[in-house]
């Protein structure tokens, strides 16, 4: 029996994500209370209403995210988000993750995520500024060497204190998928293990929150 391990932040009211962009609002539609007129007596439902930025908590960039005519959330594949054989690359305390994090490594095909420890920063201001990320050489290598999808436990894969994003560039544009905000990777082996971060099918969507997991064989 496989063991899981949840990779995901968890989304709450209020929750500052990126800077700059609004946090979720997480409230009853129809209240349990305000249900009871609707049914008999010790039957009552609560239907929530959420209203949110799609950059919110832990969350998967496809193409049309950075391209106009990229791919959006209802034209990738599973096979780009879910069962992913995958492994994990130990940047603990590393800013600038170059390519020879990933020289030697086995990654085409692949889901490659960067475990750097920044995660231990999550909702707290010090998560937004002088985090890690990688380099655009290393997303040059990961895209020449075939991966399927890219992770990091951090900020940004992108460095955010330039006003470039070489990294979301050059991955997006290969079709190769982006997941962000990842949390508990220092639980993960090397490799043997598969990786999971499958978001709702929308049509004119590029980002949008997962439940991100690892299965342990």
């Amino acid at each position: 029996m496989s063991t899981l391990i949840d990779l995901s932040h968890t989304i709450f009211d209020g929750l500052i994500t990126y800077k700059g962009l609004p946090a979720p609002v997480i409230c009853d539609y129809l209240s349990r209370e305000n249900s009871k007129s609707f049914y008999e007596e010790g039957t009552e439902f609560q239907i929530g209403k959420i209203e949110m930025v799609t950059n919110t908590g832990t969350y998967l960039d496809c193409p049309f995210h950075r391209f106009t005519n990229g791919k959006d959330l209802s034209q990738i594949a599973l096979e780009q988000c879910a069962e992913l054989e995958a492994i994990t690359i130990n940047a603990k305390d590393a800013t600038a993750i170059g390519r020879e994090y990933f020289i030697g490594k086995e990654v085409k095909g692949k889901a490659v995520l960067v475990y750097t420890g920044w995660a231990r920063y999550w909702n707290t201001p010090e998560y937004f500024d002088g985090h890690p990320y990688l380099t655009e050489e290393a997303a040059i290598y990961l895209k020449d060497e075939g991966a399927t999808l890219v992770g990091i436990d951090s900020h940004n894969i992108d460095n955010t204190a330039t006003r470039s994003r070489p990294v979301h560039t050059t991955l997006l544009g290969a079709d190769i998928l982006i997941c962000e905000h990842l949390c508990n990777l220092e639980q993960l082996p090397e490799s043997g293990f598969q990786f999971n971060a499958v978001p709702p099918k929308f049509e004119g969507a590029g980002t949008f929150p997962v439940r991100a997991y690892a299965s342990l064989k």
